[in-house]
Formats: structure tokens, C-alpha cells, sequence
């Protein structure tokens, strides 16, 4: 009878009371539980754009929520200005998404200008704090402008030539957050002045470009606003047509075999000695031309310099600004270039005068070029001195007209010592001999000036 008492413990020992078992049953189900409540304790993140404080007429607010956790459960977004409160979106999300972005276009029918709020409120799908979801309310204060700036033209008679600048002064009714003159793909920018009596001031040095027909030029004075709204008129002008002439460069194998090395690194070591020029005269060329444009962004707002510019002393003409050139290579015509400026000659290493007062804002090797000097003169506004053997400025430096910043030379795409000399507006190459004229400065730019 003994014996079998202990049989009988030793099969029961073996297993699990049922208490137990259900003892921890119920364990895992409360951690299971508590899981499921406390697994998202974070509510919904929130973000409106844009950064900006103005909005205008076709602004986009964007709402941005996620929610990692247990994802959205809804989202309500408002427009709030003065008694108004208007519902721009209600949103509800039965697979509770973890992100959402909302871009509501704002609509002047049902707003009016001025201050307005963007209130959000968003909720996620957790079950903490014990039965209330997690809730997200926020908002975001803008203002609405729907009326884009007023343009007040100032200046009645603009004459041009082909290839030449102008100054047109103009006024608006507010400040612009980007404002200039469009010719075509072209942007000439304008500069705030001090002194509008009322309004805002702007001067903008502009050209017509060499390469665009006297039918084709229309030049627009644009402005835009902080808000994104924007205006554009047309002004009165006047435009002369010129014939530029046409020239021919003939290549050899010797001159681009002393050339060539010049440009090392910057030219593909494949090809022949014809490819490798070619690339220089187009590819390079239009990168060189490009950084004139970026020069020409760091101008000062304010006019510095005065009367004519000097130029290189006892110098002769040889290309001049505009020149159309077919390179020929052995009989053949191989490339077409445009000359964007003037070539004078005087004695080997020639010192430079600096054509007006100004400030140097590059003084380096620059491609087809050579060594070069930038100055500028304000208004965007600045000339260009090219194939130097030697520079005495730095960037930065500022000079007076008639200072001696370098020495003439052969660097660059130049086939003899002497000075290529430019002048750019805006970035852009225009006609050099009209900044030596006092009569035509006194009549085009001078007489505009406050």
C-alpha cells in the first residue's frame, strides 16, 4: 500500500497544477494587455510649412503628421481669421497609417488679407491614457497678401543700341523680394536705393543683347513680392539695330600644340589636339561665361564709380565687341564663335589701368581667358580684363579709375600679347566703347540718376 502512494507522487511531481497553469495564463494576458495600452505613448508629430511668414494668392500650406507607434486614427485642420473658422480638412484613418501629408491651396475666395491661424489637430490610435487617444494640437500664424506690387516707371525715354546698356529707374509700391528687368530667358536684377519718397526705389542697369534682334527685344519690368505674388510691365524704349562683323580664325597644329597645355586638367587627355581645342572654345567657354554671370551677383546695390572710363593707353583696336568668327582648321570651318569683346594691342606687358573706381571681385585664371581681373562698379555693373601676364590686385581690394591692376599678355585662348577688355551688365557682354563716351553716359545713364 506504501509503495504505491509513492508511485503516484512521483507521476503527480511531473506535472503543472491547473492553478498554475492558469495562473500564468492570465499573466501573459495582463502583460499582453498593458502591452497594447502602453506600446504608443507618443502622440502624433506635427509639422506646417512653409517657413515663411507671408503667404499669397496660390500658396500651399503643407501638413505633415506621422505617428511610429500605433499609427493615425484622424486629423482635422483648420483656417482660423478673425470669427472665422474654416474647415480646410477632416481626414479619418481606419488602418491607422503612420504618416500623412495634407497640401491644402489656400483660397482667396473665403479668405480675406491679413493674419490668419492654421490649427491642426491629430490622433493617433493608442489606447493610453486609458481610453483616450493620443492627441496632437497645434497651429501656425500667417499672414495673407493678395496684392502684388505696383510698378511706378521713372524713366520716360530709354534709348538702346544693339549689344548696349540702358538704366531704367523705377519705384514700387512695396519691397521686393525679387525684382529686375526679363529679356527673354534673361534677368537683369534691380537694386534698392535709398530715397523713394514714399515708395521703394530701384535701379537696373539692362542690355540688349548682342544676339537678339531688334523685333525680338521686349524688355518687362518684373517684381515679386515676399509673398509669392508678382507683376510685370512693359515701359517705353527705343532700340538701334547693328551689323557686327564677321571674321574668320584660322587653326594650326603649333598654336593649339602652345595652347592646349595651358588648360591641363581641364581638358579630356583623348582625342586629337583639334578635339581637345574644341572643347576648350565651347565647353570651357560657356563655363567661363557662366562664372561672369555669378560675378556679377556679388555687385554692390549703390553706384561706384563716375564719368568715363579710361582706356588702355596708346592701345590699337584689333577684334571688336560682337565679331562673328568661323574657326577653320585646314581649309575647313570647325567651329563658330562670337567675341565678346575688345582686343587692344600695345607694347608687350602693357600696364592695365582700372577703367573706373570699383572693387575687385576676381583676380585669377579663368579658362579661355587667361589670367583675368574682375571689377566692379555697382548695378551689376563690372569690366573684365583678360589674357594678363601679371595681376596686382586681389579680390576684394578696391581700386580708382586709372590704377594700374596688371599687365597685358598671351594666357588663355589668345594668339599674342594685348588686353581683352569687357564690360558685362548684369553678367551679360555688352558694347565697351559707350563707357568711354561722357556724352552718351550723360544722356542714357547720368541724367536718370536722383
Amino acid at each position: 500500500m506504501s509503495k504505491d502512494t509513492s508511485l503516484s507522487k512521483k507521476k503527480s511531481g511531473g506535472k503543472l497544477p491547473l492553478g498554475g497553469l492558469l495562473a500564468i495564463i492570465v499573466l501573459l494576458a495582463l502583460c499582453a494587455g498593458l502591452f497594447m495600452i502602453f506600446r504608443d505613448t507618443t502622440p502624433p508629430v506635427v509639422a506646417i510649412a512653409p517657413d515663411t511668414a507671408q503667404l499669397g494668392k496660390g500658396s500651399v500650406v503643407t501638413v505633415t503628421v506621422t505617428d511610429p507607434g500605433s499609427g493615425l486614427k484622424s486629423l482635422e485642420i483648420y483656417a482660423v481669421q478673425g470669427d472665422k473658422r474654416l474647415p480646410l480638412a477632416a481626414r479619418t484613418y481606419p488602418g491607422g497609417i503612420m504618416q500623412v501629408e495634407e497640401n491644402i491651396l489656400l483660397d482667396s475666395a473665403t479668405m480675406t488679407e491679413g493674419a490668419f491661424t492654421i490649427e491642426v489637430t491629430a490622433r493617433d490610435s493608442s489606447l493610453y491614457p486609458f481610453g483616450a487617444a493620443g492627441t496632437t494640437r497645434t497651429d501656425r500664424t500667417y499672414s495673407l497678401d493678395l496684392t502684388p506690387p505696383r510698378i511706378y516707371v521713372e524713366s520716360p525715354v530709354n534709348n538702346l543700341n544693339q549689344g548696349g546698356a540702358g538704366l531704367m529707374v523705377y519705384a514700387l509700391s512695396e519691397e521686393a523680394a525679387k525684382t529686375g528687368i526679363q529679356v527673354g530667358e534673361r534677368f537683369f536684377p534691380a537694386y534698392l536705393q535709398p530715397g523713394g519718397s514714399g515708395k521703394f526705389l530701384y535701379y537696373c542697369m539692362f542690355a540688349h543683347p548682342w544676339d537678339v534682334a531688334v523685333k525680338d527685344f521686349q524688355p518687362f519690368v518684373v517684381a515679386e513680392d515676399a509673398a509669392g505674388n508678382s507683376a510685370k510691365r512693359s515701359f517705353n524704349y527705343h532700340t538701334n539695330a547693328r551689323v557686327f562683323r564677321h571674321d574668320q580664325i584660322s587653326l594650326s597644329d603649333s598654336f593649339m600644340e602652345q595652347t592646349i597645355p595651358e588648360f591641363q586638367g581641364l581638358v579630356p587627355n583623348q582625342g586629337s589636339l583639334l578635339d581637345q581645342y574644341l572643347y576648350i572654345n565651347n565647353t570651357i567657354r560657356k563655363e567661363n561665361r557662366a562664372r561672369l554671370v555669378e560675378f556679377s551677383r556679388q555687385t554692390s546695390p549703390t553706384i561706384l564709380w563716375s564719368g568715363p572710363f579710361v582706356r588702355l593707353p596708346n592701345a590699337a583696336n584689333r577684334a571688336r565687341f560682337a565679331d562673328a568668327r568661323d574657326y577653320m582648321y585646314k581649309g575647313k570651318k570647325v567651329d563658330f564663335q562670337t567675341h565678346l569683346g575688345l582686343d587692344l594691342a600695345s607694347i608687350q606687358h602693357a600696364p592695365v589701368p582700372a577703367g573706373n573706381d570699383g572693387r575687385v571681385v576676381y583676380a585669377d585664371f579663368l579658362g579661355i581667358y587667361g589670367n583675368v581681373v574682375v571689377l566692379d562698379h555697382g548695378l551689376g555693373l563690372q569690366s573684365l580684363y583678360a589674357h594678363l601676364s601679371s595681376i596686382a590686385v586681389h579680390p576684394g581690394d578696391m581700386v580708382q579709375k586709372g590704377q594700374i591692376i596688371a599687365h597685358t599678355g598671351a594666357t588663355g585662348l589668345a594668339g599674342g600679347d594685348h588686353l581683352h577688355y569687357g564690360i558685362t551688365v548684369g553678367g551679360i557682354p555688352t558694347q565697351p566703347i559707350e563707357w568711354w563716351d561722357g556724352t552718351w553716359i550723360k544722356h542714357n545713364i547720368a541724367s536718370k540718376i536722383r
